[in-house]
């Protein structure tokens, strides 16, 4: 009855859209290790940056955004980091060689900056979550909200790998030896612009209890 309420299921919508989008990630891996020809050292210094970065990104939400407005937040959010998630198309190109800027500066530089923003970006869709589970049912309607979530990254990888085949961009890991990334400008600019197709969606977050804004409680909380 709970997930029949339009509070309920518009908002829940919305947090599948915005995780829906295609990704380019896989593919951009490949173009690291084999086109760049960057190590799985230096890619672990990444991961752990990014981890880093990822508690940086709470703790600026915590500290700063934490009252500001929902949509608000996710609005702003998913415009910066789809223009610069654009950015990758410098490494794409060589144009950051051109720039005086190294491959892996580069790469570490903006693989931090976009964590911090996916960061504050998830964080309000967390407290959306929590937001629309009433009394009784929140472990169940919190682990399915979250559930959704998933789902709609799953969905997004398919589709980025869907893209990717069909523009033909390919590894050696993949193809059994034939490497081409030819396309992948067109593959890493397309998916960028489709995440901002979840700003179309937006409104249901109207429906949400907290009514779009942040550090609202839930009904009867």
């Amino acid at each position: 009855q709970t997930l029949r309420q339009r509070q309920v299921w518009l908002p829940t919508l919305f947090v599948f859209l915005w995780h829906a989008t295609p990704s380019c990630g896989d593919a951009f891996f490949y173009f690291l290790t084999e086109d760049l020809l960057i190590g799985p050292e230096f890619l672990g210094r990444v991961q752990v940056g990014t981890s880093l970065a990822s508690i940086f990104g709470i703790w600026v939400y915590r500290t700063y955004l934490q009252e500001v407005p929902i949509k608000e937040t996710l609005r702003w959010t998913t415009v910066a980091s789809a223009l610069l998630g654009l950015s990758q198309l410098l490494l794409v190109t060589h144009a950051n060689r051109a720039l005086g800027i190294p491959d892996t500066v580069f790469t570490f530089g903006d693989d931090l900056v976009l964590t911090v923003l996916g960061q504050l970006a998830f964080m309000p869709l967390l407290v959306l979550a929590a937001s629309l589970c009433p009394p009784g049912v929140e472990g169940t309607l919190f682990a399915l909200l979250m559930s959704t979530f998933n789902a709609g990254g799953i969905v997004g990888r398919e589709l980025g790998a869907g893209l990717t085949a069909l523009l033909g961009v390919s590894s050696s890991a993949a193809a059994g030896g034939a490497t081409d990334f030819s396309n992948l400008f067109t593959l890493v600019l397309l998916c960028n612009l489709a995440s901002l197709l979840p700003l179309l969606a937006l409104g249901f977050l109207d429906e949400a209890p907290t009514g779009g804004a942040g550090g609202a409680a839930a009904p009867g909380g």
